[in-house]
């Protein structure tokens, strides 16, 4: 007779989110992406939806393309002498990134997205863990090609080139230029070097998501790199129950953006996939999401083991008391 126990069905709103995330991530995508008719008419929509921006990195000039993408329209105005629009998309940016931080490159960017069904592809996987150093060629990015450029160096009416998504962007191309060509044989004629120099960075884009994972995220992503600045500070972050904890190491060694959650559960890297969430054997990795998610004691869970501890405390202090 078997007398394992049966294996204990885990929930919760953590482990419901990590476990359909690719279902929220598909949506999120569709969202975005919500005018697919255009697809096939090579138009652009422009309505009052392209007036707001979406929080993941999704191009403008896609025909399906329900919004704007945050970096886009910054990079559109940045160099204008009416910084009013790119204070608003600042805001925007800020705010988003204090409520939710990385969880939009987790769970809400179609590029992201993108890049995780790639690695799905079977073949021989390659590790990032010494490759960190890369990750901080992403705020060079934000800081000189989607920031500075733009701003000094203008052309004769004063605005300057969205260095970004002119030269560097691999999602323009994939959504904006591949469609639109496909179908308008004028786009298809006017296509040239730049084109051809960005096919190849979207190219390069595919086959290293293929082998390493998210490497765009990782190493050029603006966007990517701004919710990173505010990942330590944003209200959805992840905690760690101390007092659950074994120190297996199945956290650490589950997480594909190279990050030990035991040690900093807020880490700049952290897109609150919850791969770690699932991994864990004892339940002791959970989401959070409210002021000073930092703090232990913060976690409901150890909030609620606190408040029995000390309730067991004070009954037994009584009975002892009796006792005398």
């Amino acid at each position: 007779m078997d007398n394992k126990e049966p294996k204990k069905k885990r929930g919760g709103v953590s482990q419901v989110l990590s476990r359909f995330r690719w279902l929220i991530q598909a949506g999120a995508t569709l969202l975005s992406n919500i005018h697919l008719p255009n697809l096939l008419k090579g138009r652009i929509y422009q309505g009052k939806g392209k007036a707001v921006c979406v929080p993941g990195l999704n191009c403008y000039s896609c025909p399906a393309a329900s919004g704007a993408c945050p970096i886009g329209s910054f990079q559109a105005v940045v160099g204008s002498s009416k910084f009013s629009f790119s204070y608003y998309i600042t805001g925007f940016l800020i705010l988003i990134g204090v409520l939710l931080g990385r969880f939009i490159c987790g769970f809400l960017c179609p590029f992201g997205w993108l890049q995780e069904l790639l690695h799905k592809i079977p073949t021989k996987k390659l590790s990032t863990k010494k490759l960190k150093p890369l990750t901080y060629i992403k705020y060079a990015v934000l800081l000189f090609a989607v920031g500075l450029l733009p701003m000094l160096i203008t052309n004769d009416v004063g605005m300057g080139d969205p260095f970004f998504c002119k030269y560097l962007c691999p999602q323009g191309v994939l959504e904006g230029a591949i469609p639109l060509s496909a179908v308008d044989s004028g786009i298809r004629a006017a296509l040239g070097t730049l084109f051809s120099w960005k096919l190849g960075i979207l190219i390069t884009v595919i086959v290293l998501s293929v082998l390493f994972y998210r490497p765009f995220c990782k190493w050029l992503c603006p966007l990517g790199a701004f919710y990173a600045l505010l990942n330590k500070v944003s209200l959805f972050g992840i905690k760690v129950d101390k007092h659950k904890c074994i120190s297996c190491g199945k956290c650490a060694k589950a997480c594909k953006m190279d990050v030990d959650v035991t040690k900093t559960p807020n880490h700049t890297e952290c897109i609150r996939c919850g791969k770690c969430i699932r991994a864990c054997p004892v339940e002791a990795v959970s989401f959070c999401y409210g002021f000073g998610k930092g703090k232990e004691n913060d976690c409901p869970a150890k909030k609620a083991e606190t408040a029995k501890q000390k309730i067991e405390t004070e009954i037994k202090t009584g009975i002892e008391t009796e006792k005398e």
